[in-house]
């Protein structure tokens, strides 16, 4: 996996001090850009190398060593080998490998051409049979490593053709440009530069399928796996080496096998028919440099290696030990129905080990103070002495004891703002709404208030509500940022600095005094971006207001002054989304440039960027405790990243087109996620497993919110719908044993239509946004559309 050519100069790799004792701040000086890379930089990562010419080939590093000296047999070797290029028609690999051996003398570029080279061979004349250029090249492999010393040559022996291996100093490619470097777009292609004769891989590819078709059905549906990464590699195998017609009949001849889920990806891939088409491909690259993920049986993969090897099947065993990446597991193979649960993303499953990481999804403890009891309120006091009960953001299992949780991670993990005064007072009065709230369920749903915007000629993209439903923002693709009060209390903006000096400080109302009746309105507008508006978050205080825009910054807004404090610019694409940490002070954004970053309002520059996504970074979700971020992605994928170290802690895979809307269970221990197949898949976070599927929406669900308490699950979708699912029995009895959680032997059980509790239409409107308010009603906003 890449990390992005666009960004070069921003991904720093920032190693903690050994000598400090505390865990790196996150309000590190604003260049300090954490990057988190799952994989090594992938020029260096597959042993890719450009050679003189822009061709590229794998390299295994051989381990640095003294320089031989040029030894008769050397020579004998290279020239050999240079003869056995020059039969086999083989002339780029001839000349590289004459090249390198002048390394070694001048000479013997010349002598390979003599006829004394030319009898070295050993038979009579130079022609050696097939066994003894074999027989050669199992020597020369040794030999020519040995005798090239410290650099890294090798030669390869592939059938029918031989491909032949730059040697190349460590640390360096061909054109002096360090391996560390962004991926070259030519040295990426060049790997498909292999000799295998066009006309077999039609017969190669149907040689394959049928073995797998007649195989055990216990075996043929993880066998099956392989069908789409070889189609792929082979047909752009066949178009880089310019077999145009060849790659076109492949296509046709085994595009219809795929499955139904891949059908974007082969519409793109279609209109690759020549080879100058790969160069700029996005796509392309993607499958290039990342390792397809399969995650096979251990006896599965033997009967594949068998094949393979008993028909001497090379084309196809050299794509998959150089492509493909086989997770093999111990244990009896999966079901048809288990595996098309987790596949379908752009690099296949996640690996094993990827979900392996502890994540601490526990809450982090609430600070305590007094909460004043009014006259009002006596008769509820019996609720009000149990407010930990009833505290938003939790549910009833994680929040009964004041005990900190045993899976939270240290208060001071991360550092997290300080309460203010005013913070304080939002937390009593959200204690007291707590203490009213409905408990809902299965028996008692929640009323639903829809919020349709009219007049926005599909306009709206984006909503936010405030944690206190007091305000909605929309975000428009006329570039505007639009406010409205929900409540009766209009907005109103502060004074000017000449009228603000002659308040009384010490006055009870000075918060009252210090605004402006002359500014009240219902509706805001906060002009400033240059483009469709993606994204929006209100701050838990409500103090500020986030919003992210196609002209790829990030803006702060003041909801005291209406204005804008700050442009964040990092993204150089489009950014997608943008929230605010549920704490405030953090926030992070994602967009088309593949990466999410972590920000700080009071830094300019990213404190984290988190690298990894193959396609843009769609959604964008804080776990309630601040310390991870989840991500969605248009490559299919969900990753979660951890905020103090910015590595990737999870990946779930298992959607079949880009997700579009994430949420966190109130007590942080599940993830729902909803994507444009129109499935919502339930996620645990502790075991890194898929534990449910809700199947209902039939068009992508663009949002989706828990219940204050954690009961009930809502989802909204562009099929006009709001449905609410049981998210209690949902999770309740997982399976999540250590055997499932080492193999992904995940048995999702048919119940979506038991656990759906509820469907509501609109008219025309699709559903962008749903909240829940402190007392659970359910919110849902939507732009109405005529068609």
């Amino acid at each position: 996996m890449a990390a992005l050519p666009e960004e070069p100069a921003e991904v720093v790799a920032v190693k903690p001090d050994p000598d400090a004792g505390t865990p790196p701040q996150l309000t590190a000086a604003p260049p300090a850009a954490v990057v988190a890379t799952p994989a090594a930089p992938p020029a260096a990562a597959e042993g890719e190398v450009a050679g003189s010419g822009g061709d590229a080939a794998p390299v295994k590093p051989a381990a640095p060593g003294p320089a031989a000296s040029p030894t008769a047999l050397d020579r004998q070797t290279l020239v050999a080998v240079l003869q056995f290029l020059r039969r086999s028609n083989l002339r780029e690999s001839e000349e590289i490998l004459r090249r390198e051996a002048r390394l070694l003398g001048d000479d013997l570029g010349a002598a390979a051409l003599s006829p004394a080279g030319a009898g070295l061979l050993g038979a009579p004349g130079g022609d050696a049979d097939a066994a003894g250029g074999e027989a050669l090249l199992s020597r020369v492999t040794t030999a020519a490593a040995a005798a090239i010393g410290g650099s890294a040559a090798t030669v390869a022996s592939s059938s029918p053709g031989v491909a032949a291996v730059a040697a190349v100093p460590p640390g360096k490619v061909g054109g002096g440009v360090a391996v560390e470097d962004q991926p070259d777009v030519s040295a990426v292609l060049s790997a498909y530069n292999q000799q295998g004769d066009p006309t077999l891989y039609e017969e190669y590819y149907s040689g394959l399928k049928h073995f797998i078709e007649c195989s055990l059905d216990c075996h043929r549906a993880e066998l099956s796996q392989l069908f789409y990464p070889l189609f792929v590699h082979m047909y752009l195998e066949l178009v880089y080496n310019q077999h145009e017609s060849e790659a076109k009949s492949f296509f046709e001849r085994f595009h219809g096998d795929q499955e139904c889920y891949y059908q974007d990806d082969l519409r793109v891939l279609s209109s690759l028919t020549k080879k100058e088409h790969m160069k700029g491909n996005e796509t392309m690259l993607d499958f290039r440099t990342s390792k397809f993920v399969l995650r096979i049986s251990r006896d599965s993969y033997q009967l594949l290696k068998r094949h393979l090897q008993e028909k001497q099947n090379n084309q196809i065993w050299n794509i998959v030990q150089e492509h493909l990446y086989i997770d093999i597991f111990d244990g009896m193979p999966r079901s048809k129905q288990q595996i098309d649960a987790m596949v379908g993303s752009l690099a296949g499953e996640a690996k094993r080990e990827a979900n392996k990481a502890k994540v601490f999804f526990g809450l982090l403890k609430e600070p305590e103070f007094d909460v004043p009891l009014d006259d009002e309120d006596e008769e509820g006091e019996n609720e009000e002495g149990k407010p930990k009960k009833k505290k938003p953001k939790k549910d009833s299992g994680g929040s009964k004891s004041k005990k900190q949780d045993p899976n939270a991670p240290p208060q001071n993990r991360i550092p997290l703002p300080e309460l203010k005064d005013s913070d304080k007072l939002d937390k009593v009065m959200n204690m007291k709404e707590a203490a009213r709230r409905v408990r809902l369920g299965p028996e008692c749903l929640p009323s639903i208030c829809f919020y349709t915007f009219l007049n926005a000629y599909q306009g709206l993209t984006a909503v936010d509500i405030t944690d206190d439903s007091s305000m909605i923002v929309g975000g428009f693709a006329d570039s505007t940022v639009r406010v409205w009060s929900v409540t009766p209390k209009k907005l109103r903006s502060v004074k000017t600095a000449a009228d603000l000096s002659l308040i009384d400080k010490e006055s009870d109302d000075v918060l009252e005094r210090i605004m402006d009746e002359k500014t009240a309105s219902e509706l805001k507008i906060l002009y400033g971006h240059s483009g469709p508006v993606y994204g929006t978050s209100f701050s838990p205080d409500r103090n500020y207001l986030l919003s992210c825009s196609e002209d790829g910054t990030v803006r702060l807004w003041s909801l005291q002054t209406f204005t804008c404090l700050v442009g964040y610019k990092g993204h150089n694409y489009p950014v997608w989304d943008t929230q605010f940490s549920p704490y405030g002070y953090y926030f992070v954004s994602g967009g088309h440039d593949r990466v999410a970053r972590l920000w700080a309002t009071d830094h300019y520059q990213p404190l984290r960027i988190f690298a990894g996504h193959l396609a843009d970074v769609t959604c964008t979700r804080f776990h309630p405790n601040s310390n991870y971020i989840a991500t969605g992605s248009a490559d299919r994928t969900v990753r979660l990243w951890d905020v103090l170290n910015g590595n990737c802690v999870r990946i779930f895979t298992g959607h079949k087109g880009p997700i579009h809307s994430l949420a966190f269970s109130p007590n942080g221990r599940f993830l729902a996620t909803g994507a444009t197949d129109g499935r919502v898949l339930l996620w645990d976070i502790g075991h890194g497993l898929m534990v449910g599927e809700l199947k209902g929406h039939t068009d992508t669900v663009y949002a989706l919110r828990f219940s204050r308490d954690g009961e009930i699950l809502a989802s909204g979708s562009m099929d006009n719908t709001v449905r609410l699912w049981d998210a209690v029995k949902a999770f309740e009895d997982l399976e999540t044993d250590d055997f499932t959680t080492a193999t992904g032997h995940i048995n999702l059980p048919e119940n979506s239509q038991d656990l759906l509790l509820g469907t509501y239409m609109t008219k025309s409107t699709p559903v962008v946004h749903l909240h829940f308010t402190r007392r659970n009603l359910l919110l849902a906003a939507g732009a109405y559309s005529s068609q």
